[in-house]
């Protein structure tokens, strides 16, 4: 196979440790640059393990102290870095699993210059669906997905025609709160919240996954990214994560992607497409009894998912504001001034408030996401 030259912006987050994993299993992918905010230790480890051609430490005092610790290395820092060893001519692949705005830029040059995009950063399409979709739609550029929902639905569309889908349906596990009345969720702890029964995730995306937000900024992706109406896109809670989302056809045939919860195979499947190649996870054994169950989520007790779906339909700068304020409320709780319950009334005062504007270029996405956190703070 033909050697492809991988650029992780994100290399020490779960995205792209799950993504180093994947390219040491497959002798023809290589790491060509890995990128961090400031996690310069294990920076340094993957650094004398792949041999990337660049390092980007997006802190700039970090970046001067790995500079020292690695002489022979070319370290770069700040917008800029991440802008090189997403542009750069040698650079096959943009795996984009940092978190954050700040990648939102480097998305933007690499689709201009036609790279293919691994798409793990949820605030690309949330805050910016309408200017990237326009955008690679222009260069003729595939955005792929990573999220395992995203993924699943991308596998379920291959070789149908979008023009006879009748509904995209995300699944959600519906995280460790699914089991909760409402009178236990005002008193649900950080450490509950960060408890997830299916997944190993990041500390944010994991209480986003207990508030239902993971999934409501799920489905506005899934509307940028499949150009599909918000009223055909539906959320069901399916606790077993084992049907990772499903699409119904208008013959009302239902197409589904199944496999044990695992990110190596999303993140797999982009790297490789459309090739299908061995990948680690165990095999389904159907000799074992199981069970799948699916039902509805309750907008009462998981109000985030309604504000996003609210955003979407708003459209302008809504999806944009939410995802900034959001993420301002989930850092208030995870530093504990905050109550889990203050996470959705916070944002649903900070939503019903907001003046909506256009967001259809960079300097107007990163204004509502700046106005966002400062709103998110004061509340």
């Amino acid at each position: 196979m033909k050697t492809k030259k991988i650029s992780i912006l994100g290399s020490t987050g779960s995205i792209g440790l799950n993504t180093l994993r994947v390219i040491d299993a497959h002798s023809h992918l290589k790491v060509y640059a890995i990128a961090a905010h400031s996690n310069i230790e294990l920076l340094e480890r993957q650094a004398l393990k792949y041999k990337p051609e660049k390092i980007v430490v997006y802190d700039k005092n970090k970046a001067k102290v790995l500079k020292e610790r690695l002489p022979n290395f070319k370290i770069l820092t700040e917008a800029e870095g991440l802008k090189e060893i997403s542009t750069d001519d040698d650079v096959d692949f943009v795996m984009l699993a940092m978190t954050g705005i700040q990648g939102l830029n480097p998305a933007i040059e690499a689709i201009k210059l036609k790279k293919r995009i691994g798409l793990a950063n949820k605030e690309l399409l949330v805050c910016a669906g309408e200017l990237i979709s326009t955008l690679a739609a222009e260069n003729g550029v595939e955005l792929l997905p990573v999220d395992s929902e995203h993924s699943a639905i991308f596998q379920c569309l291959n070789g149908e025609k979008k023009s006879q889908i009748n509904r995209l349906i995300l699944t959600a596990s519906g995280g460790p709160f699914r089991n909760f009345t409402k009178e236990d969720l005002e008193n649900a702890s950080l450490n509950q919240a960060l408890s997830h029964p299916n997944w190993k995730m990041g500390q944010k995306n994991t209480i986003d996954s207990s508030t239902l937000m993971n999934k409501g900024l799920e489905v506005i992706e899934a509307h940028w990214l499949f150009k599909i109406p918000v009223s055909q896109i539906e959320v069901c809670i399916h606790p077993q994560s084992i049907v990772h989302s499903m699409v119904e056809y208008k013959d009302r045939s239902i197409i589904s992607q199944m496999s044990y919860p695992s990110m190596l195979l999303p993140i797999q499947y982009a790297l490789t497409y459309p090739d299908r190649l061995n990948c680690e996870i165990p095999k389904f054994d159907f000799k074992n009894p199981f069970s799948l169950d699916f039902h509805p989520p309750d907008f009462e007790k998981f109000p985030c998912l309604e504000l996003a779906y609210f955003a979407l339909k708003e459209k302008k700068s809504y999806s944009c504001y939410s995802n900034a304020a959001n993420e301002i409320l989930v850092d208030r709780f995870l530093g504990k001034e905050i109550s889990w319950i203050d996470i959705s009334r916070k944002l649903k005062k900070l939503i019903t408030s907001h003046k909506p504007c256009d967001v259809v270029t960079l300097e107007a996405i990163l204004n509502v996401d700046q106005q966002a956190r400062e709103d998110a703070t004061r509340i």
